[in-house]
């Protein structure tokens, strides 16, 4: 089994004060990466989330809205054809949760199973959403995908190697996923459960989160997971966790 991590954009972010409703991050910039994975198991293939429309890719200063600036260097679908795997011909696609980073090219995935939190599911094709159009618009074939939909957890292979868990409070469906490697051993990818290490030894909550209190327990829920199985944290936006990981088309194991 193989996990290769793509570069599905970078988020450049003017004021982060909306990262935390305590004001930790008051007065500062960062930049985030946008990071999307692929599973490789001998039962089938499993993309995680979608990253930032391919389309940005080609506008060399890319796009910006309000504080954040949206860049993407290369295409997710580009990346997936160089290593041999055309999205229309992945299996199984599934995400940490609908915000438009993580579901900007969510349409090249629907011929794929959808696998997704019952509750996310809910909240993404809400009438709110929709009214979202432009962002809809890049997610709005997989409502009539193929779908396979969780409350808890979902082993999606049936042999425990990756497992999506259910840890909501970002978003009401907000979920992590956990992969066991034979050489690597276990990672565990956080979704926007943490956008940075820091957010993680502070445990600090956006404002924008949907429930400050199922993100505290979601937190709890986290740790205590990545104690039991020893995996290695991936903060998916944290580009020192980034950089740290090989890039396709080479991949862990």
């Amino acid at each position: 089994m193989r996990l290769y991590v793509f570069d599905c954009g970078r988020i450049e972010i003017s004021d982060l004060s909306a990262f935390d409703r305590g004001g930790a991050f008051d007065g500062r910039a960062d930049n985030f990466v946008d990071s999307c994975y692929l599973v490789r198991h001998p039962d089938g293939d499993l993309v995680w989330d979608a990253g930032l429309p391919d389309s940005i890719h080609e506008l060399p200063d890319g796009v910006t809205e309000a504080s954040f600036t949206l860049k993407v260097s290369k295409t997710l679908k580009g990346q997936l054809e160089r290593i041999g795997v055309p999205p229309e011909a992945v299996e199984f696609f599934s995400i940490s949760h609908s915000h438009f980073d993580h579901l900007g090219n969510g349409n090249l995935f629907k011929a794929s199973t959808f696998i997704v939190q019952e509750k996310e599911r809910a909240h993404m094709f809400r009438e709110d959403a929709r009214r979202d159009a432009q962002t809809f618009a890049n997610y709005s074939d997989l409502e009539a995908a193929k779908k396979t939909t969780f409350t808890d957890s979902y082993d999606v292979f049936g042999d425990g190697k990756v497992i999506i868990v259910s840890m909501p409070g970002h978003t009401p469906g907000h979920s992590v996923l956990l992969v066991k490697l034979e050489h690597t051993g276990p990672v565990l990818l956080s979704g926007d459960l943490y956008h940075l290490t820091e957010a993680r030894e502070r445990r600090t909550i956006p404002t924008f989160n949907t429930s400050p209190e199922e993100t505290l327990a979601s937190m709890d829920k986290f740790e205590e997971l990545a104690r039991a199985s020893d995996a290695r944290v991936i903060i998916q936006h944290e580009e020192v966790d980034f950089e740290k990981l090989p890039r396709a088309p080479a991949y862990l194991d």
